[in-house]
């Protein structure tokens, strides 16, 4: 493994200043809006079926049938009900980049889903950094892996980097 010291080649960390730099915070969020919308559509769709199986003009009405009927249309309500109502609770955590402290928190949603802090590590503790297209790898002062991180885009690797290439290695 070679390591490159970026801060050489570079003095934007060392003229910046507090009230320009800003907290970065990168979560680790699947798609869960595409998964909520389709829940939300296949409830409906279920609801909408449990009604119109008594509406249906050409439906049997005998009366050995009702039971049944009246099963299927009651499981149809209740597991379109659930689906529209279904909530998501990301237990995933959040890598919160703090430049006034020059720390990195994971923060970690507790049974009532708030926020805990479950590491904190200084920026001068950090090993180093590697910056690919759409992630980030920190590694430990042994030169162990100690998080893997998702970028959302240029930008926020940008900041990020930003931040870190005053007290951290950034690696080539």
């Amino acid at each position: 493994m070679t390591a490159m010291n970026t801060n050489t080649f570079e003095k934007s960390a060392t003229s910046t200043t507090y009230d320009q730099s800003v907290p970065v915070l990168i979560a680790f969020a699947p798609n869960w809006r595409a998964r909520t919308i389709l829940a939300r559509v296949a409830g409906a769709f279920l609801i909408v079926v449990a009604f119109s199986m008594w509406l249906m003009s050409g439906a049997v009405m005998a009366t050995e049938v009702w039971p049944i009927k009246l099963a299927a249309s009651l499981t149809f309500l209740l597991i379109g009900v659930s689906l529209l109502t279904i909530q998501v609770l990301d237990a995933r955590p959040d890598a919160y980049f703090d430049p006034i402290r020059r720390e990195v928190r994971v923060l970690q949603k507790n049974e009532n889903g708030r926020p805990q802090t479950v590491l904190r590590r200084s920026y001068d503790t950090l090993g180093g950094a590697r910056f690919d297209d759409d992630q980030v790898e920190l590694y430990d002062v042994d030169g162990s892996l100690l998080m893997k991180l998702p970028l959302q885009s240029a930008d926020v690797g940008r900041a990020l980097k930003g931040q870190l290439s005053g007290s951290v290695t950034i690696f080539a």
